[in-house]
């Protein structure tokens, strides 16, 4: 990826009809739609998101979400020992943190992303180019790899919860990995849509059927989507593991630390002590 002048906001006005006021909403969104509307956000946002959150995910850590939980601890893609001279594939990577830290430990990451501006500022944390990570602007429904390209592949809260066909993107992982390679991706726990997203104790009562699979969407006066997110049950979540192809061999529900006492959304000390904001799939391709 080359860095260019690029002005966001004037891109996320022109994909998603951004400035004018979004309607939240529950209503299907196909994968076009889906796509269109996470670039044009995450495009027009991405300044807002590394400005508000970049101190929490530093510039070569690998976090698997609001909770905390680092792979330095958990080891969940194997022993940091093990991503010596491997081929990882990041998935949604964001400013590219967790392919820095993998970089670091002697892995070949490629960082991908399907937003502009998020690779933009893993130029800016890396400089003119990033130390031993490749970055690539690409769908990951998608990918642009060649068949058994990598040993690995990770994804922390990027792309799964905002596509309309994850067992797609699990057959896209599937096929550019090799034989033995590992899948470990993070997500919402899908409990967590049955509660209102709110950090205090209004997000501690049932508000919704954890059953209604229709997409949130934020769209704007002319009902385009200029936000959307997809929920799956956690049966859903596990089908589609295994739809794709792979064997799953853990889930992992990270607890609240104690260290922690930040709110990130709706993510908080106080719900996170009573109930699992985050839900990590660690699959295997046979």
């Amino acid at each position: 990826m080359n860095q260019e002048d690029y002005d966001p906001e004037e891109a996320y006005e022109a994909d998603s009809g951004a400035g004018e006021d979004a309607e939240a909403t529950r209503r299907d969104a196909d994968d076009a739609e889906s796509s269109r509307a996470s670039r044009g956000w995450w495009d027009g946002n991405a300044d807002e998101y590394q400005n508000e959150h970049g101190a929490f995910l530093g510039d070569d850590r690998f976090v698997w979400g609001p909770e905390g939980l680092d792979e330095a601890e958990a080891a969940l893609l194997g022993p940091a020992e093990s991503l010596k001279d491997k081929d990882v594939l990041e998935i949604g990577a964001g400013a590219a943190q967790c392919s820095r830290w993998l970089a670091a430990r002697g892995a070949r990451p490629v960082a991908l992303d399907l937003s502009h501006r998020q690779l933009q500022h893993a130029l800016r944390i890396g400089g003119s180019d990033v130390p031993g990570v490749r970055l690539v602007e690409a769908d990951a429904g998608k990918l642009p790899f060649r068949d058994a390209s990598f040993d690995l592949a990770c994804s922390a809260y990027g792309a799964v919860p905002f596509v309309a066909d994850p067992v797609n993107v699990m057959r896209e992982v599937h096929r550019v990995l090799r034989p033995g390679g590992r899948w470990v991706f993070s997500v919402t726990h899908p409990i967590r849509w049955a509660f209102p997203d709110e950090p205090g104790t209004e997000g501690l009562s049932v508000a919704a059927s954890y059953f209604d699979r229709t997409p949130y969407v934020e769209q704007d006066e002319q009902g385009r989507a200029v936000y959307v997110e997809h929920h799956r049950t956690l049966g859903d979540r596990v089908r589609d593991v295994v739809a794709g192809g792979f064997r799953l061999v853990d889930l992992v529900e990270p607890e609240w630390p104690s260290w922690n006492t930040q709110e990130w959304g709706g993510w908080s000390p106080l719900r996170g002590n009573l109930i699992p904001g985050t839900a990590i799939f660690v699959c295997e391709r046979d």
